[in-house]
């Protein structure tokens, strides 16, 4: 029999994931075989996890508080297998009040219906927590809200990572759909390379000053909508103010235009 008890206190690491596809869920991957690389380098089970992902991008901030969150199908055009996978993980409403006490004076409310989990978060989660046994919330992002509020934001949530919750952010460094090639397969441009590149040096070296990656010469084409890359900003001020240095892991590209690199500060 396993054992499911959870330690309350204690240390988890504050993460980028690089997600791509959907179809990650279902694949064996040099992606998804980093993803559980870092599931089994857990210092041990998470109480929970808090997880922002670019596929909430909604006028509000909020948290789900469901008990039992639905998978989320948020994509057409893949296989069917993939629209019938479920991540049967139980929700974490307990981190509803947290977040909010730790938020304050910024409002965070409180999603009992509306959302669940969707694929920036079940796609890297089933490799991490196969075992869909630890419990799970969503923050979303504020389209409404500049990448220094979401920076700020995260700056206040990271102590979470001290007790026993990992924080997991999902989207892609770099991600421009209008310019994906397929015919290249995992490789990035040139452009791409740079605005990777620029940001693991910040990430790495200088989280407290990753928006100056805003004025990056390419960050218009890396970054054409930021739903992608919000989750970045919180990783980087996760990291910030654990004072914690994060390594990139994963690193790569596909269809070009797309990076896939990771980040795990622990």
């Amino acid at each position: 029999m396993s054992d499911n008890s959870v330690t309350v206190s204690g240390r988890q690491p504050a993460v980028f994931i690089g997600h791509g596809a959907p179809n990650n869920a279902i694949e064996d991957n040099a992606w998804t075989q980093e993803w559980k690389k870092l599931g089994r380098s857990l210092p041990q089970r998470p109480r929970a996890v808090l997880t922002v992902s670019a596929h909430w991008f909604i006028g509000a901030t909020a948290v789900t508080a469901m008990s039992k969150p639905r998978t989320i199908h948020d994509f057409f055009g893949f296989p069917q297998e993939l629209s019938e996978f479920r991540y049967p993980a139980d929700g974490a409403p307990e981190l509803v009040s947290q977040v909010e006490q730790l938020a304050r004076p910024q409002w965070v409310g409180a999603d009992e219906d509306s959302w669940g989990l969707d694929h920036g978060a079940w796609s890297v989660l089933t490799h991490v927590l196969p075992e869909a046994d630890v419990p799970v919330a969503q923050l979303s992002l504020n389209a409404t809200k500049s990448p220094e509020y979401h920076f700020n934001l995260g700056t206040k949530v990271a102590e979470l990572a001290d007790d026993n919750v990992l924080l997991l952010g999902s989207g892609n460094v770099v991600h421009n759909l209008r310019m994906v090639n397929p015919a290249v397969g995992d490789t990035g441009e040139a452009w791409a390379h740079r605005f990777d590149d620029a940001v693991e040096e910040l990430l790495v070296h200088r989280p407290e000053d990753i928006l100056e990656i805003l004025e990056h010469p390419d960050f218009a084409r890396a970054v054409p909508t930021p739903d992608h890359f919000l989750p970045v900003v919180h990783a980087a001020a996760w990291t910030a103010a654990l004072g914690r240095r994060a390594e990139s892991f994963d690193k790569g590209y596909t269809w070009g235009s797309l990076s896939m690199t990771s980040y795990t500060a622990a």
